[in-house]
């Protein structure tokens, strides 16, 4: 595979990922992806603006996330996202302590 059609495939993994979770699984939370995964939504709109900003792009993390998200961050939150329970806060607490 030569080295345009690699960026090609990978940059069309990547926006099935991103619709998988953005409009196939809105039902899953972001704790729960970090629990069990060690990323979420928000590290893969955070990865994203940081590959802008590495190419000289100016892109806040807002910016960021509405361009990963597909709207604002407050709006994502208001549609689909749902207060942590217990346990899922607990685990996550164990995996990422604060200090």
């Amino acid at each position: 595979m030569d080295a345009q059609t690699k960026l090609e495939v990978e940059a069309a993994a990547f926006r099935r990922l991103q619709k998988h979770l953005m409009e196939d699984r809105t039902d899953v939370q972001n704790i729960d992806m970090m629990n069990l995964t060690g990323f979420c939504r928000n590290c893969l709109s955070r990865w994203y603006q940081e590959a802008a900003v590495e190419r000289g792009i100016v892109m806040t993390k807002d910016e960021g996330r509405a361009a990963y998200y597909g709207m604002p961050f407050a709006d994502w939150k208001t549609k689909h996202q749902t207060d942590a329970g217990p346990t899922a806060q607990a685990a996550f607490d164990e995996t990422h302590p604060k200090g």
